[in-house]
């Protein structure tokens, strides 16, 4: 899958994701999410025995928008959509996040609220980590802890990057829009 499969946005898009047929293990799919890539197959025993499986059902809300920032969550089984509701309460899905994907990892830096709301889509097992989790696992372990981190700030940088080159792009169609409008009302005046 590319960046641009319908549904799925380039800013939520896992590119690190590998092919099916792999291991399917706990500790394959945690050492396959970014920010837990430089753990050492050590790391990864004492990350799975922390993480927490849940299993939601069909249009089941893992967060809303809204609800406090409380960790990031990775999908284990099934889909998850990513919406958003504006002021006026129009609703829009984002992307549709697959097995492999992770979402809400901000979270694990700050409890702001959520921007966004997860949904299940059909039935779903989803791993959470949570800021606590992280918390104790850098006093624990303060080498793992900082891998995390070191990982957690290079997907954020790379999101940014990609949000300020979008709102750019939008920025500069917006003008673009703006241009040719106003050249059409000094025409009609």
């Amino acid at each position: 899958m590319t960046p641009e499969t319908p549904g799925q946005n380039s800013l939520w898009y896992n590119f690190f994701r590998k092919s099916s047929g792999e291991d399917n293990s706990l500790e394959a799919l945690l050492s396959r999410v970014p920010i837990f890539s430089q753990l050492t197959a050590k790391e990864l025993r004492k990350l799975a025995a922390i993480v927490h499986r849940r299993e939601y059902t069909a249009n089941e809300y893992v967060f809303s928008q809204g609800d406090p920032g409380l960790g990031m969550y990775v999908v284990e089984d099934g889909q998850v959509e990513i919406t958003y509701a504006d002021p006026a309460g129009v609703k829009k899905t984002l992307t549709l996040l697959k097995p492999g994907d992770f979402f809400g990892e901000l979270s694990l830096l700050d409890e702001s609220p959520r921007s966004a709301s997860a949904i299940a889509k059909g039935y779903s097992r989803i791993i959470g980590f949570f800021r606590p989790d992280l918390i104790d696992l850098l006093n624990r372990s303060p080498k793992s802890g900082t891998k995390i981190l070191f990982k957690l700030g290079e997907v954020i940088g790379t999101r940014l990057r990609i949000t300020n080159e979008q709102l750019g792009k939008a920025s500069a169609n917006l003008e673009r829009l703006e241009k040719n409008a106003g050249g059409k009302e000094n025409v009609d005046s």
